[in-house]
């Protein structure tokens, strides 16, 4: 058994943040990590575009609702579910409560490819 430990390190919000909000995009490769993320943190009525990535999509909603549209399917989601988006199929998401919705979307990838659908 290996007892040295290999380099950790904590990423700081500030480090990953996106814009002037809450919101932060970490990518795997610079970290070590197999995996990336965005973690959303969103106000009714705003969301994502429409688009894809070439790996599965994780999200897990850790407050508020989110209506969910993957592929054909629009689903609705609270505080606590877990949804999974196939690889190549078009989705998005949107805070359909009342009061700020997070979630964490997590890619199966150490870099995050998304196409935008026009």
């Amino acid at each position: 058994m290996n007892t040295i430990a290999p380099a950790v390190a904590v990423v700081a919000p500030e480090e990953i943040r996106l814009g002037t909000g809450d919101g932060r995009r970490f990518e795997g490769a610079g970290h070590g990590a197999g995996i990336s993320y965005f973690y959303v943190d969103n106000q009714p009525g705003q969301g994502s575009l429409l688009h894809w990535h070439p790996y599965p999509e994780t999200w897990i909603v850790l407050e508020g609702d989110a209506a969910f549209t993957v592929g054909d399917r629009t689903i609705t989601a609270t505080a606590g579910d877990t949804i999974t988006g196939p690889a190549f199929v078009p989705h998005r998401f949107e805070n359909v409560g009342s009061g700020t919705m997070r979630l964490i979307g997590i890619h199966a990838s150490a870099v995050i490819i998304q196409t935008v659908v026009d």
